[in-house]
């Protein structure tokens, strides 16, 4: 078993989103969709379609419940799994306004995740 590096609690949740690829010299590169499989305050795990290069920066619109939140991240790492692309992304910028609705959505998860567990 290895060690959990994570400073958040990933709850696996299934949120469409898109993103923006974001190269070195700022350029906007590869634009597409996924879906993300986990959600914390610190970052997602995102499943695409493609693999997406660890270091780069992506900008994603990220679908919460019925709200629409716009985060930046870096990919940290991509593995591959059931025909699928995982990427591993840590944000390093959220507004203010996008904090407060991902922070919500995530205790509102947490509440509703012990709810059902404790039946």
């Amino acid at each position: 078993m290895g060690i959990e590096r994570r400073n958040f609690i990933r709850p696996e949740s299934l949120n469409l989103l898109d993103y923006l690829i974001i190269d070195e010299q700022g350029r906007q590169g590869e634009y597409s969709m996924g879906r993300t499989l986990n959600v914390s305050k610190g970052g997602i795990l995102m499943e695409t379609h493609i693999p997406l290069p660890p270091g780069q920066q992506v900008m994603i619109t990220l679908g919460l419940q019925d709200e629409l939140i716009d985060v930046m991240g870096k990919i940290v790492y991509c593995t591959y799994d059931a025909g699928r692309n995982q990427n591993g992304i840590e944000f390093f910028h959220v507004a203010d306004d996008d904090r407060v609705i991902l922070n919500r959505y995530i205790k509102e998860f947490h509440k509703s995740f012990t709810e059902t567990s404790s039946i």
